[in-house]
């Protein structure tokens, strides 16, 4: 398992942009297969964005396609997750996952790391 822990969320208003950040307490970050999820109050954990090892490809919800984008820096040990154009309805805690393997990316039971979260909340 990673330690992970995030960061950069924070109060913005709908059309704002945010950096979230998301640091491992691990030797190599290339050995993981990294992701974001997020859970708004009263539902279900669900899936935002995912990249690859080496940060060759990368995957998105279909709801924060164009607006997000997931970057790593393996040799700083960080994930980040750039979020532009932001909706009241992306409020929600935002988690970082990490899997060493991974089948189904979307799949919250395919990662055997969490971190805490972090806040992020867009005003109307």
């Amino acid at each position: 398992q990673v330690d992970l822990v995030e960061s950069g969320g924070g109060l913005v208003q709908a059309g704002g942009s945010l950096r979230l950040s998301c640091v491992a307490s691990v030797t190599d970050l290339e050995n993981f297969f990294m992701a974001w999820f997020r859970q708004a109050p009263g539902n279900e954990r669900e899936y935002v964005a995912s990249i690859t090892w080496k940060g060759k490809n990368t995957y998105y919800a279909d709801f924060v396609k164009g607006r997000f984008t997931i970057s790593r820096d393996n040799p700083k040990k960080t994930v980040y997750l750039q979020m532009s154009n932001l909706k009241p309805e992306d409020t929600a805690i935002y988690y970082c996952a990490a899997a060493p393997t991974i089948r189904d990316r979307t799949r919250r039971g395919d990662y055997n790391s969490w971190g805490r979260g972090t806040q992020v909340t867009v005003s109307s």
